[in-house]
């Protein structure tokens, strides 16, 4: 039996990667999926079509910085499919400049997309939708970067291509975010957690050279190591689980 049959996930940045992988793991155990991206996720909607199509989805493409954007999204997915029970809140970017060249620009970017869009799309499914339910899942993908800073990893040799401040930072707030809400809604039969990826292969860590010998698992990541941990968090399984960051990092993090 399907752990999430008839349920429905909004997953952001759901076009490629992390995201991309989630939804399709979702969509396995018969939830139907809601794909938001600012990058076009036609080809991802067929993807899952495909491999399960039993559920239905939906491609939105969004800006999470947009509040009242997101705030039609939430309404749109409730008037039709009547419930919203999980939010993966994963769309994020990654300046890997260091402190002494890090732009205004570049941080309010990192901020903004990575903290930012996660407290705009919390928000808005929890306040009604998901009180009113008295029922929900919201997943935070933070990172081990906002644990223990930007792990070294080198490109061309230059060890100042590691995840920059304003990564860092932006993921640090997600964890911190992610606990207080737990916190706030727990009582509303509302669940609040966060993954840590480590290295991962995706679009952000392309060209990276991390130092993998060091690393107890020595390889990268993948998208899907990834959503599993997802599936885990938005099924029965961790219904008395909230409040928690769990490493999904090789070991790189243990500490």
């Amino acid at each position: 039996m399907k752990k999430l049959k008839n349920q429905v996930a909004i997953i952001t940045g759901a076009a490629r990667g992390i995201g991309a992988a989630s939804a399709l793991a979702l969509a396995k155990e018969g939830s139907n999926v809601v794909l938001v991206d600012i990058l076009p996720s036609e080809e991802m909607k067929q993807t899952i079509l495909q491999e399960a199509p039993d559920v239905e989805v939906l491609s939105i493409v969004m800006d999470i910085n947009d509040s009242q954007a997101i705030k039609r999204l939430m309404a749109d997915v409730y008037q039709t499919f009547s419930r919203i029970d999980t939010i993966v809140n994963n769309a994020g970017t990654c300046a890997r400049v260091d402190l002494e060249n890090l732009t205004e620009d570049l941080w309010e970017r990192d901020i903004n997309t990575n903290l930012k869009g996660t407290f705009l799309m919390t928000q808005a499914a929890i306040y009604p939708y998901m009180k009113e339910q008295k029922r929900g899942k919201i997943i935070n993908v933070s990172s081990i970067s906002g644990i223990m800073g930007g792990p070294f990893a080198s490109s061309n040799g230059k060890k100042s291509e590691r995840s920059g401040p304003g990564y860092a930072a932006s993921k640090g707030g997600v964890i911190a975010f992610t606990r207080w809400v737990a916190k706030e809604v727990g009582s509303l039969g509302i669940t609040c957690n966060s993954i840590a990826p480590g290295p991962v292969e995706t679009e952000i860590t392309k060209g990276m050279d991390y130092p993998l010998t060091n690393q107890i698992i020595q390889r990268m990541g993948t998208p899907e190591d990834i959503a599993g941990a997802v599936v885990y968090f938005a099924s029965p399984h961790s219904d008395y689980v909230t409040g928690e960051v769990l490493k999904v990092c090789g070991g790189s993090a243990i500490g």
